[in-house]
């Protein structure tokens, strides 16, 4: 924010990324390091889901922007993506292997193609399109001029064993649990998950109806139960958290369901019932709202029963129960990810670091 703004005030900074909850996380990440790093006062301006945006009003500061809301906006009007490009000097792209998707094409070519001086960064935990299309990979590693910036530890293959290594992050267990999903999927529907961002919501409502799949996972918690004090569930909807919750308790757990649609009160107070520290096992389930915001390092388990196709939410959720010793946490975790036959994943957050090597310049840091 502070090089972009040598020589340009006032700016804007467009942060783009495609689901509500990275956007609620850049917010809330950047008014933190803000409020720490920052010289003046700095407007932060929501743009996704029900939020909307005052064009003549946005002069200065950091737009977080819902990649759909803005390419809905710039076929809607050509003037207003021209009004935020000409103010803008700096784009940053989350989940930046999608670049060169259609959605983030158009707007990408609209707010930083015509402007000579608009700098572009892309952050992404898998520099590539595909795993197995080299031609689509080298198009987005042209498209970032062939330029990664990673980090590398001699000794090490990624940064992951790094910082297990020195303890702040926790050995983990990485466990899959595997199902053959009992829904019916159509050409069409493998159609949409091959190509919009993530998986649809309405397969994700199919999964939380499927009883056989919920069982497993009820199950799955009982066992962790033995060893874990806190445990995360990642659901798939909204009505799934609350299902699953229900279900623990009628067995005899102490389980909870936060989502989106929870009051912020009683968000606030279910959340900081499980950070306490009682010796008793706990056990939360979400759907839409851990995976930002939420700090309770003592959660050594979860269950990712959300496939997604984002490395990046996949690793957010992960990150939630693998906190080591020098972070407050535990030395080991155990992750288990549902996988479902029909569906991609991933099996842990180390899984794709060296996967598009050959298409990429390497800056090092």
């Amino acid at each position: 924010m502070g090089l972009c703004r040598i020589n340009n005030e006032p700016t804007l900074v467009i942060w783009l990324a495609y689901s509500e909850e990275l956007c609620e996380q850049a917010v809330t990440e950047f008014q933190k390091a803000w409020d720490s790093l920052g010289d003046r006062t700095i407007s932060t301006y929501r743009f996704w889901g029900s939020y909307d945006l005052d064009i003549e009003q946005v002069q200065d500061g950091l737009v977080v922007a819902g990649l759909a809301k803005v390419y809905h906006a710039a076929k809607k009007s050509i003037r207003f993506i021209n009004q935020l490009g000409v103010r803008c000097s700096l784009v940053i792209i989350d989940e930046a292997h999608q670049a060169i998707a259609q959605t983030y094409k158009l707007v990408l070519d609209a707010l930083v193609v015509p402007y000579e001086k608009t700098a572009l960064l892309g952050l992404t935990a898998t520099p590539g399109r595909t795993w197995a299309d080299i031609n689509t990979d080298a198009q987005l590693a042209k498209f970032f001029a062939q330029q990664k910036v990673t980090l590398e530890i001699p000794g090490y293959d990624n940064p992951i064993d790094y910082l297990v290594d020195q303890q702040y992050l926790a050995k983990v267990n990485y466990r899959s649990l595997f199902y053959e999903t009992g829904i019916e999927l159509t050409p069409q529907d493998l159609k949409r998950i091959n190509t919009e961002l993530d998986i649809p919501q309405y397969i994700l409502n199919r999964l939380a109806a499927d009883e056989q799949r919920n069982l497993r996972i009820i199950l799955e918690l009982e066992a962790l139960a033995q060893n874990h004090q806190r445990i995360i569930v990642f659901n798939t909807s909204v009505e799934h958290a609350r299902l699953t919750a229900s279900i623990l308790r009628l067995r005899g757990f102490n389980a909870d369901a936060v989502t989106g649609e929870t009051p912020k009160s009683e968000r606030e107070k279910l959340i900081q019932s499980f950070k306490d520290e009682q010796p008793q096992t706990k056990i939360l389930c979400n759907y839409g709202v851990l995976t930002t915001g939420f700090d309770a390092p003592k959660t050594s388990a979860a269950v990712i029963a959300r496939p997604t196709k984002s490395l990046v939410l996949y690793s957010q959720m992960v990150g939630r129960a693998i906190r080591g010793l020098k972070a407050g946490g535990n030395a080991t975790a155990e992750i288990v990810t549902v996988v479902d036959n029909q569906l991609p994943g991933f099996g842990s957050v180390a899984s794709a670091f060296h996967n598009w090597e050959d298409v990429w310049r390497k800056t090092h840091e």
